[in-house]
């Protein structure tokens, strides 16, 4: 029975270091030549498994994409979003959940760029890990909105619908690159001059509180 289950251990971790070699060449062809297609063939090469193989780990093309989406947000450091709506000031969550988002987006820029691009002319191969990407950060536009109200942060022409549009917009992987690729600027000066938008669109208060937090963990 030991050796029994030995055995399967030894076959669990060699599936699993096969499935994080192409999921890393995926991600290294993505991050190398990010306006080029991605060919499943050279995958498999740099991967060093036959073709079939991808299939047989993934599925499909699509969910080789969306487990790139799912890994992408469980090493890239997306949990500080996801701990920044937790704080116990919605503000200073809003604030620190901005720069966690920005960092995210700029650690990864060259993949989530090629995604973002795919996704427009490969929507079913590539629709899904896009999807996975923004699930998440739809439903906590939604709960910070809320609590933003709740607060008494959002002016009073401003409902909690119009806030989530708002923070949908801007915490989006687009506005960010607009600012960084776009003007070149650096992660954390997107992060402030997000936030300078947001609170200027969106803060009903008589003075903004001043900002905290606003560097990179």
């Amino acid at each position: 029975m030991a050796t029994r289950k030995y055995e399967q251990s030894l076959r669990a971790e060699a599936a699993e270091q096969t499935r994080r070699r192409i999921l890393d060449a995926v991600d290294a062809r993505l991050r190398a030549a990010p306006a080029e297609p991605v060919n499943l063939d050279t995958i498999a090469r740099e991967a060093r498994v036959a073709r079939p193989t991808i299939y047989a780990v993934f599925g499909s093309r699509a969910g080789l994409f969306t487990a790139l989406a799912h890994d992408l947000l469980a090493r890239g450091g997306f949990d500080r979003v996801r701990t920044s709506a937790l704080h116990p000031d919605p503000i200073q969550g809003m604030r620190d959940g901005f720069t966690a988002v920005t960092d995210f987006y700029a650690t990864h820029r060259d993949v989530l760029r090629s995604l973002f691009s795919m996704a427009a002319l490969d929507a079913e191969a590539v629709g899904g890990a896009i999807a996975t990407l923004e699930e998440g950060r739809a439903a906590g536009m939604v709960d910070l909105a809320g609590r933003l109200h709740d607060a008494g942060f959002l002016r009073p022409d401003v409902t909690p619908d119009a806030a989530v549009d708002t923070l949908w917009l801007l915490t989006s992987f687009d506005s960010f690159d607009l600012l960084h690729a776009g003007r070149g600027l650096a992660a954390t000066e997107v992060a402030r001059r997000l936030i300078d938008i947001t609170e200027h669109t969106l803060d009903g208060r008589d003075r903004i509180q001043p900002r905290t937090g606003l560097d990179p963990q």
